[in-house]
């Protein structure tokens, strides 16, 4: 049934996937030449900003690719999804679940990897970079997932305790 809470859970998380391709990861400024970069889910984009804050087309800007982190995102979303109408048979939502919790740790991992090894290399600043609210969808999806594996186990046991009973 699609109205299980389980479900709910899948769908925040199709939900967070969905949004972590529209929000930043992570950025950072040089104060002193005004460069910024900015690590989105598909590329990380450098551009130099004027006195009021926007971007201008000053200087040389670069932009690189970060595909991995959308296709990624993409998967995971998909792959729960999926795993929402798959409700008839149990045993392969939890195998789904299990699939999409190694999908959600790779793009996390990929996440932190292109914030803190490339994405901070392309400008030079003492100052650390900052984590924008698309970082901490991975860890929400991750939640998520554990939430709603941890409800589907619970029916399997539900019902693997009825047929005990019969």
């Amino acid at each position: 049934m699609i109205q299980r809470i389980q479900s709910v859970f899948l769908f925040l998380l199709v939900l967070a996937m969905v949004s972590l391709l529209f929000v930043d990861i992570w950025s950072k400024t040089d104060s002193t030449s005004g460069q910024t970069v900015v690590l989105t889910a598909f590329s990380i984009d450098t551009h130099f900003l004027n006195e009021q804050g926007e971007a201008t087309n000053t200087g040389a800007t670069q932009s690189q690719g970060a595909i991995a982190i959308g296709l990624l995102a993409i998967v995971a979303a998909v792959i729960a999804l999926y795993e929402i109408f798959q409700f008839k048979n149990r045993l392969t939502q939890m195998k789904l679940g299990l699939f999409n919790t190694l999908v959600l740790v790779a793009l996390f991992g990929t996440c932190f990897y292109q914030a803190n090894y490339i994405a901070n290399d392309m400008v030079m600043s003492d100052m650390s970079g900052i984590y924008e609210p698309g970082f901490y969808m991975p860890v929400l999806a991750l939640l998520l997932n554990a939430l709603a594996n941890r409800f589907i186990k619970r029916d399997e046991d539900l019902v693997r305790s009825v047929d005990r009973l019969r």
